[in-house]
């Protein structure tokens, strides 16, 4: 042995490491509040719908809180089959269930059916956003590792965030150079032994940067779901632009060179729709007050005045203070979650909806469809089908369908040998009848008494025809030979 310790012998190091290893560990540590997570998961083919994936195993990490419950990412937990959990340092692994999903907020909420796993485990208790330059340390099972990691870091600066679970909803989310990979997913980030944050996702291409979910985040979920009923963030359906120019800000009325941003545009559908206006000014919402460029400051950080918004419940009130016609008004706002462009975001839980006759296979248009044709998205059909699912709402909304579908696939078979069209195409019409979600699809097949089903797709306007009885006839033979349970998932 080359390296020396002083005087100290090595019975005694020995005995001064395990002394230390022990205080380290005692009842009352983070780590042990600490837990992995292993999924096995299942997700369905959305290329051809009535089809899953093969079962993967997936890990992650998680921490006990009061109620006896473990708070994780939902992207760990999604599509799971089967959930098993690991205490910090125990070999055996537990069942545990999903209890609660916020995928808007990619938090999540699991229960142990056996009650011996919460002994000697402390819940960790929550602290308040941690100030920009100051250090957290992260705590999970990141890389498939068994033991569990640490790693401090700094917290870089706080923001509003695109949640890449969801794919089109932003939240408050905190930057920190502190490790966090995947199997880090889910685990606490902690401050003086309180949390934080929780550990979620990274930037491609941006090193030394990883994003955690702040506790305001954490709070408004914990306190959604106390009910039993998990609702979802509001959305404040309002498209804000910076008001900077002197001359259109002296032309409005406005003084203070710094305040206040215009709203260019409302959702439709939304709450605001029915209280703002375009052109006004906002001033204030929630006590913040706007910025020119369309931010507020909270807690010294410049965000997105989206973040104000989010702060109530879904069907709570917020106030605003706006500017319009040049007169400053006082209103309240009733917030709500947005459902109507749930479609165009990543889709968990409920497996893809399908109808199949002749061996047409329709589908729901959606984001994780889009996904599956892969980079080839600049012939015609499918810039029709990215304007149907991410413009039409903002820019022709009277004509928005609520579940716009498409022809997913083409069983082939003598039936429907004939046809041009075989995928990949959005439909406008079924014997006449608009299609604006996937009942009018199999209304229109099953009332038509015609010879011949006429389907009109949208985009270049193609036509196909498929004869009626033949078509009938040939289903349940299509359905055998493809192997597919069902002619439709509703």
């Amino acid at each position: 042995m080359h390296q020396h310790f002083g005087s100290m012998s090595r019975k005694a190091l020995v005995t001064v490491v395990a002394c230390l290893a022990a205080f380290a560990l005692q009842a009352g540590s983070p780590e042990r509040s600490v837990v992995q997570i292993f999924t096995f998961s299942q997700a369905p083919d959305y290329d051809a719908p009535w089809r899953f994936d093969s079962v993967r195993r997936s890990g992650g990490s998680g921490f006990v809180i009061k109620g006896r419950r473990i708070m994780t990412n939902a992207h760990v937990i999604a599509w799971a089959k089967q959930v098993l959990v690991r205490r910090f340092q125990d070999p055996r692994p537990y069942q545990a269930r999903v209890a609660f999903v916020g995928n808007d907020c990619d938090l999540a909420l699991l229960e142990v059916e056996d009650p011996a796993f919460f002994d000697g485990i402390e819940p960790l208790e929550f602290g308040e956003l941690p100030a920009v330059r100051s250090t957290v340390v992260t705590y999970g099972y990141p890389a498939g590792g068994e033991q569990i990691s640490y790693t401090r870091g700094v917290v870089s600066r706080i923001e509003v965030q695109n949640y890449v679970h969801s794919g089109h909803r932003s939240l408050l989310a905190v930057q920190t150079d502190a490790a966090i990979n995947p199997g880090n997913s889910g685990g606490p980030v902690l401050q003086d032994d309180k949390v934080v944050g929780v550990s979620f996702q990274g930037i491609p291409g941006l090193e030394n940067a990883g994003f955690f979910i702040p506790t305001e985040v954490i709070q408004h979920f914990l306190k959604d779901v106390d009910d039993g009923k998990y609702d979802g963030f509001p959305l404040a359906g309002i498209r804000l632009v910076p008001l900077q120019n002197p001359a259109y800000r002296k032309y409005l009325g406005l003084s203070d060179m710094s305040a206040g941003a215009r709203v260019d545009s409302l959702l439709s559908g939304s709450t605001a729709e029915k209280v703002l206006k375009p052109d006004d000014v906002l001033l204030e919402v929630g006590g913040l007050k706007v910025g020119s460029d369309g931010t507020v400051l909270y807690r010294d950080n410049r965000v997105a005045v989206s973040s104000a918004f989010q702060m109530p419940q879904s069907g709570e009130t917020i106030k605003l203070k706006i500017l319009r016609d040049r007169q400053p008004m006082e209103l309240e706002l009733p917030v709500a979650v947005f459902e109507g462009d749930k479609l165009a975001g990543n889709q968990y839980e409920a497996p893809p909806r399908y109808y199949v006759n002749g061996g047409l296979v329709f589908t729901s248009l959606s984001a994780d469809y889009l996904r599956t044709l892969g980079r080839d998205r600049n012939d015609d059909a499918t810039s029709t089908l990215v304007y149907e699912l991410y413009y039409r709402r903002s820019e022709d909304p009277d004509k928005v369908r609520p579940e716009p579908v498409v022809l997913a696939a083409t069983l082939a078979h003598p039936v429907n040998a004939d046809l041009d069209v075989r995928s990949r195409m959005m439909v406008n019409k079924i014997n006449g009848i608009r299609i604006e979600r996937l009942e009018d699809v199999i209304r229109a097949f099953e009332e038509n008494q015609g010879k011949q089903h006429v389907i009109e797709f949208a985009g270049r306007g193609a036509i196909e025809s498929l004869d009626r009885e033949a078509a009938a006839a040939a289903t349940a033979e299509i359905l055998k030979t493809y192997g597919i349970t069902s002619d439709r998932r509703l």
